[in-house]
């Protein structure tokens, strides 16, 4: 029996400096007892061979195996990328169909608007370069390219991540029919949001009514966590009726807690919610229950001043996404204000970009 324990360990003799070994059989034995280690998937299996790592083989001789191990497969990434790209037409995500286009699909630079990435980013990911993307950019990539649960589950495996949650997070997948119902909603705010209003995707007029979500992960990135743990979270709405928002947050949050059981999630946030603001923790000790379907708010916007608006939802089946649009009633100052909205987009009157000020 051949014992890769013959051959030494790196830095030693017999090893590092083959052309040492006396000529003759004994390079010989030497080179065929290399290539009978070297052909071993188990490799040595114990100290008593003389192995340094006993069970997992001679690492410096499994350079075949450790290349294909969590490497990124960036030529089918790449290739993925771009068959779904050219699938998607542009009037099917809200976009101009211009006379001028040379490709059915999807611009690279389109797509990348749509995931929030710069365009070279991503046009360096369909050429097969680049870093391994995070699950932040792959979640980001699979709602703009409107994959399905398959496609997203694939996306991710070809990039080698984990595969997130189907329903929970802020890197969930976003519920077909409400990605679909949100593409639809050219002129009005809307955006999809998780139960624990974690947010999702938002159109163009979402963004600038409230700006863009943190780029946090944990409790955090949550509006409900955020409103009670940080004080410039609320500066969206006027002081007055925080009161209200505090009391709709916390009796939202009963009735989530409750429809999902003893989820993890949900038990962190609330535990550390009650340490945190004792005023979470009084209103949680009501145990005042009901969804957030409808509401009437007031968003303080920092070009437009005070917008009066209806915000309504619409939950998905398993009630773990809401899609959620603003509107006003024709005729009034916040239909008006809606309509500037829309010329202003994501710049204030002062000319810059509204940012990190993402409310629901």
């Amino acid at each position: 029996m051949v014992s890769c324990g013959d051959m030494g360990a790196p830095g030693k003799a017999g090893w590092e400096v083959p052309g040492r070994v006396e000529r003759g059989g004994r390079r010989l034995r030497r080179r065929r007892r290399r290539r009978a280690c070297d052909s071993s998937l188990g490799g040595c299996s114990g100290p008593s061979q003389g192995c340094p790592h006993p069970g997992v083989g001679v690492p410096w001789l499994s350079a075949p195996v450790r290349a294909t191990m969590g490497a990124v497969n960036h030529a089918e990434l790449a290739a993925f990328l771009k068959s779904r790209r050219d699938r998607i037409r542009p009037s099917e995500v809200g976009l101009p169909t211009g006379p001028r286009r040379r490709v059915p699909g999807l611009r690279r630079e389109e797509v990348a608007q749509l995931a929030g990435l710069s365009a070279d980013y991503y046009t360096e990911l369909e050429r097969g370069r680049g870093a391994q993307p995070s699950a932040q950019v792959l979640a980001a990539l699979a709602r703009a390219l409107r994959l399905d649960g398959d496609a997203r589950d694939h996306l991710f495996h070809l990039a080698e991540r984990p595969v997130p949650p189907a329903a929970h997070g802020p890197a969930a997948h976003v519920q077909p029919g409400l990605l679909g119902l949100l593409d639809r909603l050219t002129t009005t705010p809307a955006q999809v949001i998780t139960d624990l209003h974690e947010t999702l995707v938002q159109n163009p007029l979402a963004a600038a009514l409230v700006g863009r979500p943190p780029a946090v992960r944990g409790p955090a990135a949550s509006f409900v966590y955020r409103w009670f743990t940080d004080l410039d979270a609320r500066s969206v709405y006027p002081a007055e009726d925080h009161p209200h928002h505090s009391r709709v947050f916390v009796a939202d949050l009963q009735a989530v807690s409750a429809r999902r059981g003893r989820d993890r999630q949900v038990e962190r946030m609330v535990s550390e919610l009650r340490r945190r603001s004792p005023e979470f923790a009084g209103l949680w000790d009501t145990h005042d229950v009901a969804l957030r379907r409808t509401d009437h708010k007031r968003v303080v916007h920092p070009a437009l001043g005070v917008i009066e608006l209806d915000c309504h939802s619409l939950f998905s089946e398993d009630g773990c996404q809401r899609l959620l649009w603003f509107t006003a009633p024709p005729g009034t100052e916040g239909a008006a204000q809606l309509e500037l909205l829309s010329v202003i987009g994501t710049q204030d009157l002062d000319g810059t970009e509204a940012s990190g000020r993402l409310r629901t």
